[in-house]
């Protein structure tokens, strides 16, 4: 099922002077995109210039490995309401947002990470002029061995899985792909130079 995804107008004319860049990290379960996202925050932690995003999302504050505002679905719904957020959407039973103050750091020719999904790079691309997607993903015996680890599914139902999904960003999008098969140190390093060339754009 394709998630819905809602944009705010309001926010349109904000994109339109951006000169920053927004950066998404997208990828599979399993491919270590929350922990390489939090490395990269601790990296460049200080620096005015680069802005993480902290997501507002209708789960709890504790779950997850994302650091991310925990709000009600009434309360989320409001927000969406008075346009604060730049864009959102639903899956997996869960409602995204991504604040519209993001615009202001864009405006500022900053560089903003988010935390996305794949399947509405679409809607980031609408509203993000200036847009590269970071695909983090991993061989699919490493995926595999790491959803296992969860022990939320069996071994059948995480290659059913697996088999289902693609390990590619499908489109017409700026994409760098960061294969996190091996060590977490390389794919760190991998990440935070990807981030650092965006920089210097």
């Amino acid at each position: 099922m394709t998630p819905e995804v809602n944009i705010n107008p309001a926010n349109d004319s904000l994109s339109d002077s951006a000169t920053g860049i927004m950066a998404v990290v997208v990828g599979p379960s399993g491919a270590g995109k929350d922990t390489l996202m939090n490395l990269a925050a601790r990296h460049f932690a200080g620096r005015p210039d680069v802005h993480f995003v902290r997501r507002v999302i209708t789960r709890e504050g504790d779950a997850g490995n994302e650091d991310h505002r925990s709000v009600s679905e009434a309360d989320f719904d409001a927000m969406e309401q008075a346009g604060a957020f730049a864009v959102s959407w639903e899956a997996h039973g869960l409602k995204y947002g991504i604040p519209a103050e993001v615009t202001d750091e864009l405006a500022r020719g900053n560089l903003v990470i988010a935390n996305g999904s794949r399947s509405v790079l679409h809607r980031f691309q609408a509203t993000f002029p200036r847009l590269k997607i970071i695909n983090v993903t991993a061989r699919r015996e490493a995926l595999a061995e790491r959803l296992m680890a969860r022990g939320r599914e069996s071994r059948e139902d995480v290659m059913r899985r697996l088999e289902r999904s693609s390990l590619t960003v499908e489109g017409s999008y700026d994409v760098a792909d960061i294969d996190n098969s091996g060590t977490l140190e390389d794919a760190e390093h991998a990440i935070v130079a990807v981030l650092e060339a965006l920089i210097r754009k």
